[in-house]
Order: C-alpha cells, then sequence, then structure tokens
C-alpha cells in the first residue's frame, strides 16, 4: 500500500480529484520526500497486476464511489464516539502488534475475505457509522467504495492511515496501541516512526517479537512457532539452505539480495542488455497507431 507504503489519498477534501491514464485510475499520493527512511526495501521489483491490494470485487472502484476523509487530527474525535463502529481492515498478522483502541479485528488472512467478515458481522440497518483505517489508507479506499456501495449510510476512513496518524498526532494524545507493521525490511514501527521491536519470520514473513523467538519451533530463517507446521520439511530445507547462502554473504563483508549483492560483472552485463533493448528516438517518438494526439 505507493505503500507502502502507503497511501494513495489526495489533497482534496471530497476525494474526487483523479488522474486517468489509458484504463488506469489514481490518486495523488500525500508521501513527501522528507517521509522516506534509506533503503528500507532489498531490490526493486516490478509486476503487473490486475488489481491492486485485491478485495476480488471489480465492481468497487474508489475513483467514483469512496468513503468520508477524516484527518489525524479528527480522528480521536470520531472514534472516540458511542455511534461509531472502529474496524480494523488489515489482516491478523499485522493487528496482533498493534492497533486503535476499542477497534474490531476481522481476523482475515488476506484482504479477499473482508466482504465475506462484513456479510457476517456488520448491518447496514444496525451499524450507521463505521469507521475503518489500515497502514497507509490505499485498503480503506476500496473497503469504504465497498461498503457504501452495499448500502451502509456513513462511512468514515483515516486519511493516510496509520503512517500519517503516527505523525501528525503526538504520542500524549494517541489512542494507538502498540507498533504498526510495514511492509519493508523495517517490519515495524513504533509511535514516533522509529524502526521497531518486531523482526520478521523469513518463511512466512509474519513479524516476530523477542519473546516468538523463544519458541522451541524457532529457527532463524526457517520458521517460527505461527508458520512450523505450514511448510513441509523440504520447503524447510530450502530455507535453510538459504539462510546459510545470507550467513555467508555476511561473513564474507556481502549482501546476499538487492542490488549491492550483485558481482559488478553481472551488474555491466545487465545495463548492457537493458541498453540493447531500449527503443530509438524515433521510434520511441513515434505513438501507436490507435493513439490520439490532442
Amino acid at each position: 500500500d505507493k505503500d507502502n507504503n502507503n497511501d494513495d489519498d489526495d489533497d482534496d477534501d471530497d476525494g474526487k480529484n483523479t488522474n486517468k491514464t489509458g484504463e488506469m485510475s489514481y490518486k495523488e499520493s500525500q508521501i513527501t520526500p522528507s517521509d522516506r527512511s534509506g533503503d528500507a526495501f532489498l531490490r526493486m521489483r516490478v509486476r503487473v497486476k490486475n488489481e491492486i491490494v485485491t478485495l476480488g470485487k471489480p465492481e468497487v472502484d474508489p475513483t467514483k464511489l469512496v468513503g468520508t476523509y477524516v484527518t489525524p487530527k479528527e480522528w480521536n474525535d470520531v472514534i472516540d464516539r458511542d455511534d461509531v463502529v472502529l474496524v480494523d481492515t488489515r489482516n491478523t498478522y499485522e493487528t496482533r502488534i498493534g492497533t486503535f483502541k476499542n477497534a474490531i479485528q476481522p481476523n482475515t488472512d488476506s484482504f479477499r475475505q473482508f466482504p465475506e467478515w462484513v456479510a457476517s458481522n456488520l448491518d447496514k440497518e444496525k451499524h450507521k457509522n463505521v469507521a475503518m483505517f489500515c497502514t497507509g489508507g490505499i485498503r480503506c479506499e476500496k473497503a469504504s467504495s465497498y461498503l457504501l456501495g452495499l448500502g451502509f449510510e456513513n462511512v468514515y476512513h483515516l486519511k493516510g492511515g496509520i503512517l500519517n496518524y503516527l505523525k501528525e498526532v503526538p504520542e500524549s494524545e494517541s489512542f494507538w496501541n502498540g507498533e504498526c507493521y510495514v511492509f519493508d525490511e523495517r517490519v515495524s514501527v513504533d509511535h514516533r516512526l522509529r524502526v521497531g521491536s518486531y523482526e520478521k519470520c523469513r518463511a512466512c514473513r509474519r513479524p516476530i517479537s523477542q519473546q516468538d523467538q523463544k519458541h522451541p519451533n524457532f529457527e532463524m530463517g526457517v520458521s517460527c512457532g505461527l508458520c512450523y507446521d505450514e511448510y513441509t520439511d523440504k520447503q524447510k530445507q530450502r530455507f535453510r539452505s538459504r539462510h546459510e547462502a545470507v550467513l555467508l554473504a555476511e561473513s564474507r563483508g556481502a549482501k546476499h539480495l538487492g542490488t549491492d549483492a550483485r558481482p559488478e560483472r553481472m551488474v555491466k552485463k545487465r545495463k548492457k542488455e537493458l541498453l540493447q533493448h531500449l527503443p530509438t528516438r524515433e521510434t520511441h517518438c513515434k505513438p501507436p497507431p490507435e493513439a490520439k494526439i490532442a
């Protein structure tokens, strides 16, 4: 969740200021250069996907219908109301290390399960005011649009997500408890957006605490107490071999993953291959046959 991460809200209060490129619609990010925290990712990989943060409901379009944005400064007043149901739209591995007070946990393993949870736990006739939040705002764009499409009357969501709240609201005034899971090598951040206390299980990628690492089924780089029974012995051996490669690279003062991990000769070879496939100026400037020039 741009998130990582993580925010695709725009600056307009109504959230309707969108840009369109072909069939793609998107909203401007609030992330600024000051929000960056060094090399949070080991490497860059680009994938083409039909849907980002998959809900499994293609009719949901947050560029056309979206909930009411609530700024971090207004958030406490909204979720402190007795007539508001507060929903954490994130998955269990995220919510287990931190959430807002009084928040309902759907206990989902993936966002695809959210519609099923809504059908079993929320009632548009009973729950007139629903507030929701996620890491950086992307998931709530879809979740709020989905609820409005079902006929829920008032749906609010935290503008910029948890990360924006932690950035804007002083810890002394905060309703947040615990740490916030993030989808990069920091694993989690505390209320001051500093790197948190959790490590990442390299098998299941769940956040694990120091206490979790004392579990008898924990093996660094191979398994944790939460995922030990989820993998076969063959898979665990593959994880073990990978971890041994990581340790070997570290002993040599090198990196096992990331651009810095590749030998210089491989980097030069890759650059040469890319240059060979770059379009010439003539072909680059020539529009495709179906393109229309205004």
